[in-house]
């Protein structure tokens, strides 16, 4: 698995190793005599005990047996899949296309009471136009060199906006200035996008804040991140998505989002930063 900035990731591969060297130490083992056991290179061992590499589910069968705890196996298999899960390359997400990754956005959103949303770069998805939407995702497929099935991704993902008419869910939504000015497509796909935003401005599911090039920063341009309920945040790189459930990580991005808020303008100020991007485009 790929070295994560989160440090809720790295934390959770950390403490797989520290289980993982317990098992060895109260099975009175060294860690050349564990690697007899289990048939591998000493170096092995040391890089699954320091957190350097991550086990197979093949892996940590094969330690636990070496140990005498093979009751334990199937716990840690658990155990670092969910680590696993926590840092997920867009490539190995989107191997078979990019439908998939829609259809569990689309779940994530069902069961969310309250979104808060921070983008930098694009619309959130469930304020996305299918225009902008199918421009948006054919760059991506693109340069990720995945398969191609942006119109059945396209749909996936504009069907999440069911959620901001039908009740029972809040979106909370702040963007950068540059969101609205960025040409991520087409002139025409621009105005639409542009003009679905003050479509769904006045609705009562949705809050949208606009933070203007000319605010004084007291928090510099993040990456888009997004809260679900304050019990999980879903953060986008350039090559993965990072899952974070650590409670101070999920402090310091509601932390975050309020210092944010407070530089962004909203009703008519954030409509008229809309409308001045619209003029822009003619």
């Amino acid at each position: 698995m790929t070295a994560s900035p989160s440090s809720s990731a790295q934390g959770a591969r950390e403490a797989l190793a520290v289980r993982l060297q317990h098992l060895r130490k109260d099975a009175g083992l060294t860690g050349k005599e564990l690697s007899a056991r289990c048939g591998w290179h000493p170096a092995k061992t040391t890089r699954l005990q320091k957190g350097e590499a991550p086990p197979s589910d093949a892996d940590i069968r094969t330690w636990c047996a070496a140990c005498g705890a093979d009751d334990q196996a199937d716990d840690l298999i658990a155990t670092a899949r969910a680590v696993d899960s926590m840092y997920l390359e867009w490539r190995r997400l989107h191997r078979t296309g990019m439908r998939k990754v829609q259809d569990d956005w689309y779940e994530l959103h069902e069961r969310t009471r309250i979104c808060r949303a921070y983008l930098s770069n694009v619309p959130p998805g469930f304020f996305q136009t299918p225009g902008f939407a199918t421009a948006l995702m054919e760059q991506i497929t693109a340069f990720q060199g995945t398969p191609n099935d942006v119109a059945e991704a396209v749909a996936a993902r504009v069907a999440r906006s069911r959620f901001l008419y039908e009740g029972g869910h809040c979106f909370v939504v702040l963007m950068e200035e540059s969101v609205l000015r960025f040409r991520t497509a087409g002139p025409d796909a621009m105005r639409g996008q542009l003009r679905h935003l003050l479509a769904v401005m006045p609705l009562a599911s949705v809050s949208l804040g606009i933070i203007p090039f000319t605010a004084q920063r007291t928090v510099w341009p993040l990456e888009a991140f997004y809260l679900h309920d304050d019990v999980q945040a879903v953060v986008e790189t350039l090559t993965a998505e990072i899952n974070v459930t650590q409670p101070r990580e999920l402090a310091d991005y509601a932390k975050a989002f309020t210092e944010l808020a407070k530089m962004a303008v909203y009703g008519d100020a954030a409509r008229a930063l809309i409308h001045a991007a619209i003029d822009a485009l003619d």
